[in-house]
């Protein structure tokens, strides 16, 4: 059995990447309490960030970063919930 170490070097740096993303992704369920948390959005838009850039796509990772300093400075705000208009998927908001 490998330790949490040599677990971690057998993978690449776009996996890792990916992992990281999918860990701070806020999830629909978290939606609600997490959508204004300003270091949750720029974390998950950092980890998002950093994989594109491992995939070689500079303007996106660009874009993602731009994302990240915008919910770090307050320039942006949540969006409205998704489900919001949308009748019969009883959401509650």
């Amino acid at each position: 059995m490998l330790s949490k170490t040599n677990q971690i070097n057998e993978l690449s740096e776009l996996e890792l990447a990916q992992a990281l993303m999918e860990r701070l992704s806020i999830s629909p369920n978290d939606w609600h309490r997490l959508k204004s948390n300003r270091n949750s959005r720029a974390s998950e838009q950092i980890a998002a960030a950093m994989v594109f850039l491992l995939k070689n796509e500079p303007q996106e990772a660009l874009a993602r970063l731009e994302q990240a300093v915008g919910w770090l400075d307050r320039s942006l705000s949540a969006p409205p919930c998704p489900t919001h208009g949308h009748k019969g998927q009883g959401t509650g908001d």
